[in-house]
């Protein structure tokens, strides 16, 4: 099947219905009528091997009851698949009884549907809707990974996405901050914002190839990743990329991370990688900012999650997170703290600063890659920058960031040394006390040399924000300086 045809048929037919505005509302509409589909195959694998499996989901509404139009005149169609969605299909799944003993694999149902809605309005759109859903073979093995890439189109046509700092990560980054993290099978990967899963699902191609015919082995790969996701549609899509990515148990939990004390964080399991792009540029409120020391406390979401991240990565476990170039050169009092944690208490080996436009066409902000292992402090970082490759002006969603665009740097990372382009650094080693030096300012290795990016309004204005307060807290610094020298009160 050519996924991209399917995307389009779907499409095509959700337009004509008056109840489905927008992009948003029909991915959530594909999605969570997605999700029964792949479900109701799982389980039919499930009542295979498993001779006593019982169904979390009634009888009457597992896929193949309702959904299967068998072409004998017999399919739910019109007014009638509408009242049996909405009044009964919706409310059962929403409100499943679980227990501590229910499987992941039960409970995620619930979740996928706690905040669903039905959008469409015209039952017979929605019958057509189905059939083409239907068409897909998810026993068969290539029809079902191929199908991983209808993700990538839903989170580029969701243009909005972006808004609040949150949006797809491209498959490059992902795929090249996993070659160089190298999770081995049997350690526990986690990504405490993960979206529609892309970290997750890079890092299981990774584990896929270790996994080899050993049953032992794929028990152990089903176990090996967690996922929380605060909102309902991107934790749809990363259940469902779990179960076609053949995790049958998907350990992906649907709510904030960041709602948890660190006095409780510290109790819990820790994770041997930690892989993530972390929403920025949003806020918490008062009430999520004081699970945290009041000196690591931050009006910026992305500070709060490097602060869950340093609390739950393991000794001498690995992370590489991406991070907005404010955090770099941010010396307000919380960034100030958590990079002072950072290097104090873990070895931050080595910073990517990556070109702008990566994240086109969500956001202009430029991003970092941050690598680094709970082993010891931090003696010395490397820095790197990526240049944008040779004939490109801009990264754009018609000419997205590749992986082999990371080649350069890839080739560096073993054999590292230190580089200068147009008497400008590109890749450059300093030491902790330089750093502490600079107030923890690691805005190194910048972009000499390139055009000013025209950011969106939003984005100026962030920016804006975090250069003041860093400023203000340099020029604080510096009167304290003074008048401590004069002896000034």
């Amino acid at each position: 099947m050519a996924i991209g045809n399917f995307v389009k048929r779907i499409q095509d037919v959700m337009r004509n219905d008056s109840g489905v505005n927008g992009d948003a509302q029909r991915i959530e509409q594909i999605v969570w009528i997605l999700f029964l589909k792949i479900y109701d195959a799982k389980e039919e694998a499930w009542e295979l091997y498993h001779d006593h499996y019982t169904s979390i989901i009634p009888a009457g509404l597992k896929w193949r009851d309702w959904a299967v139009d068998r072409k004998d005149g017999e399919a739910l169609t019109g007014d009638a698949l509408l009242d049996f969605v909405n009044n009964t299909l919706f409310p059962t799944l929403k409100n499943l009884e679980i227990d501590e003993e229910t499987p992941m694999s039960q409970v995620i149902v619930r979740y996928a549907f706690e905040d669903a809605n039905n959008y469409q309005k015209d039952g017979v759109l929605l019958r057509q809707v189905v059939n083409v859903i239907d068409e897909i073979d998810f026993t068969e093995y290539k029809e079902r990974h191929e199908f991983g890439t209808i993700y990538e189109s839903f989170l580029k046509d969701l243009q909005s996405a972006g808004n609040a700092g949150e949006f797809y990560t491209p498959r490059a980054v992902t795929d090249f901050m996993v070659k160089v993290v190298k999770p081995v099978l049997g350690e526990k990967i986690g990504d405490f914002a993960c979206g529609t899963g892309g970290f997750l699902t890079s890092a299981l191609q990774a584990l896929e190839r270790q996994v080899e015919n050993s049953l032992e082995n794929r028990e152990i790969y089903n176990k090996s990743v967690y996922g929380i996701e605060k909102k309902a549609l991107p934790h749809m899509l990363c259940v469902t990329n779990m179960l076609i990515h053949d995790i049958d148990d998907p350990n992906i939990l649907h709510g904030n991370a960041l709602e948890m004390d660190y006095k409780d964080m510290r109790k819990m399991e820790p994770f041997d990688v930690i892989l993530m792009n972390p929403p920025y540029g949003g806020s918490e409120k008062d009430s999520v900012k004081s699970n945290f020391p009041t000196e690591l406390r931050s009006s910026e979401t992305a500070d709060l999650f490097m602060n869950v991240i340093m609390y739950r990565l393991k000794k001498n476990g690995r992370c590489a997170v991406i991070i907005p170039d404010g955090f770099l050169f941010g010396t307000d009092n919380a960034k100030f703290n958590i990079k002072k944690k950072l290097f104090g208490e873990f070895n931050l080996h080595t910073v990517v600063r990556m070109p702008h436009s990566v994240f086109a066409p969500y956001t202009s902000i430029r991003t970092n890659i941050l690598f680094f292992d709970n082993t010891e402090p931090t003696k010395e970082t490397w820095f790197y920058r990526m240049d944008m490759p040779e004939g490109y002006k801009n990264f754009s969603k018609t000419r997205p960031m590749k992986l082999e665009h990371f080649g350069a740097a890839l080739a560096w990372w073993d054999n590292r040394e230190e580089i200068e382009v147009d008497g400008f650094p590109k890749a450059k080693c300093y030491t902790t006390s330089e750093i502490i030096e600079r107030s923890y300012n690691i805005d190194l290795c910048g972009f000499p040399h390139e055009e000013e990016v025209i950011l969106e309004p939003m984005d100026l204005i962030q920016v804006y924000q975090e250069k003041r307060a860093s400023l203000n807290d340099e020029i604080d610094h510096v009167l304290e300086q003074i008048t401590s020298m004069l002896g000034v009160n």
